[in-house]
């Protein structure tokens, strides 16, 4: 795992990437590790879930510290738990940086500055959530399905009996 994330800056120091793994919510990953940070991970080591491989990349780029940032569906592997994770590891990672972020779950980018809304390759709509929640648009639509859809329970109803 160390040198996973020293891939970022290979000459950072042991502090600086536990500081990045930290920052990037990671410290319960690494806890659970048999050999903590040293645990080899991957093909011959531990395995970690998508969402825990998606908090590991942003240790990296935490680490690496670049002033553009680019992420593609950075939530998209992630259940709820990790999703709420990254969520605060990109609190972090997005200070004082230009971000550029790809995604179709609409929590992920809902704090944005900027949201493009794009169909058929264009750009159709744009603006801040609030903005595009009150155009009654596409972004609108999509915010309203996903709302419906997080209070969505599978199972079987209680059944009342006279």
């Amino acid at each position: 795992m160390l040198n996973n994330i020293k891939a970022a800056r290979p000459d950072a120091t042991r502090e600086e990437v536990l500081k990045a793994a930290d920052e990037a919510q990671c410290k319960d990953i690494i806890d659970r590790l048999p050999d903590g940070l040293d645990t080899l991970v991957g093909t011959g080591g531990t395995y970690l879930s998508g969402g825990e491989n998606q908090r590991i990349a942003l240790a990296r780029a935490i680490l690496k510290d670049a002033p553009i940032i680019v992420l593609d569906e950075a939530t998209a592997f992630a259940d709820a738990e990790n999703e709420h994770q990254i969520q605060l590891a990109f609190e972090r990672l997005t200070q004082n940086k230009t971000v550029l972020m790809i995604a179709h779950r609409l929590s992920t980018i809902q704090d944005a500055d900027l949201i493009l809304v794009f169909k058929e390759g264009q750009i159709a709509e744009r603006g801040t959530h609030e903005e595009l929640v009150a155009l009654n648009g596409i972004y609108s639509s999509m915010w309203k399905d996903y709302q419906t859809s997080i209070t969505w329970k599978v199972g079987k109803e209680d059944e009342q009996h006279d």
